[in-house]
């Protein structure tokens, strides 16, 4: 994937990196492909049992590690303006050469990605050092997005918004889960994601899973059907979770919509600067448990998005970091009754100056479909 940052915001990014790794007194943070080493670089090996390595050390310049057969692929991506490179051949002994750079009786940050292979040899290699989870530094990084990546989740978000809506025009009673499933990859593409990230359909009862594959139960009149799908486009990702009945809804189920509805609408009015992160799932749960539903929530209320589906800050009891401006996170409460029916309604917001903003704007109603 090539890079939809210019250089001189990684050049920051980097900087930003190194300073937040002295405050957490670490002595350097190694970042192994993935979305940290995406979002500090612009760079985005694939991991491979050949060791790809960001060293990152307060007040030095950033070294970036890769085999030699990789170091033109590294040169090309603009990293080379960025950061040293120094490249191993296949005799060499790459996590001696990590050891090296850093040096001994060190405290390292390891990207949460890497691979154990990888960590365990690193940990063997520098025997001196103690090892940490990179993501207390570059996780809080990551969870303010830059205008930017800001627009690029609004992209995401209007493709999937306009994957909903073109979905309903086609009937989706007889169709089976794996259909719709299909019919929901192909229309994220065809509005504009470069890549499907997943579909969930969940018909009938098999909406009271949260996470369920989409199989071959033909969907039927009456049943409620939770839609969940995503997709990344330039890096970023969309994801939206709507429920739909189909040809008409039970009192029960208009019910239960309507307290996922106000649960997700007071989380959203929750969510401002200064607030922590718990608080927003407090404001769900409080709704749907006042409704008597509480232990159908099985969930938290929400999770950041950005270069991953999944990432900081968690909407969740116990994360007690406070929301800042920038921060993207869906709020996605959900009732599931089992051997019944599931509701579950999300959007992805954003923490503004004063408030917080929707990115998804497909309609949030219970939608009575064919």
């Amino acid at each position: 994937m090539g890079r939809v940052i210019g250089t001189r915001a990684y050049a920051g990014r980097l900087e930003r990196a190194a300073k937040a790794a002295g405050t957490a007194k670490l002595s350097a943070l190694l970042v192994a492909p993935s979305a940290d080493l995406l979002y500090l670089s612009g760079y985005d090996p694939p991991p491979l049992e050949r060791l790809t390595c960001l060293v990152i050390r307060p007040g030095r310049a950033p070294v970036l590690i890769v085999p030699t057969l990789e170091r033109p692929l590294a040169e090309s991506s603009g990293l080379d303006g960025l950061a040293e490179i120094e490249s191993w051949n296949e005799t060499d002994h790459p996590y001696e050469l990590v050891g090296r750079i850093i040096g001994r009786g060190a405290r390292l940050g390891c990207s949460d990605r890497m691979w154990a292979a990888h960590l365990l040899r690193l940990q063997q290699a520098i025997s001196s050092a103690s090892f940490t989870p990179a993501s207390a530094v570059l996780g809080s990084l990551r969870a303010v997005k830059e205008p930017e990546e800001l627009e690029l989740l609004r992209r995401a978000a209007r493709y999937a918004d306009e994957t909903f809506r073109q979905l309903l025009r086609s009937p989706l009673e007889s169709a089976t889960e794996r259909e719709v499933a299909g019919r929901l990859s192909d229309l994220l593409l065809e509005m504009g994601h470069d890549r499907v990230a997943f579909t969930i359909v969940g018909s009938g009862p098999n909406g009271a899973s949260p996470h369920h594959t989409p199989g071959d139960r033909t969907i039927q009149a009456r049943d409620a059907v939770v839609l969940d799908f995503g997709g990344r486009s330039a890096g970023y990702f969309s994801d939206v979770s709507r429920t739909v009945a189909v040809r008409e809804a039970g009192t029960e189920l208009k019910d239960v919509h309507g307290v996922v509805a106000e649960a997700q609408e007071q989380a959203f009015r929750t969510a401002r600067p200064g607030v922590p992160a718990q608080e927003v799932d407090r404001a769900a749960r409080r709704v749907i448990e006042e409704a008597g539903y509480g232990d159908l929530f099985v969930h938290r209320t929400g999770h950041g998005i950005g270069l991953e589906e999944h990432e900081a800050p968690y909407i969740v009891e116990g994360n007690e970091e406070t929301l800042r401006p920038g921060m993207c996170f869906s709020i996605e409460p959900g009732i599931y009754l089992p051997g019944q029916f599931g509701v579950r309604i999300e959007d992805i917001v954003t923490v503004t100056e004063d408030g917080a903003s929707r990115l998804n704007h497909a309609p949030r109603d219970l939608e009575i479909v064919s």
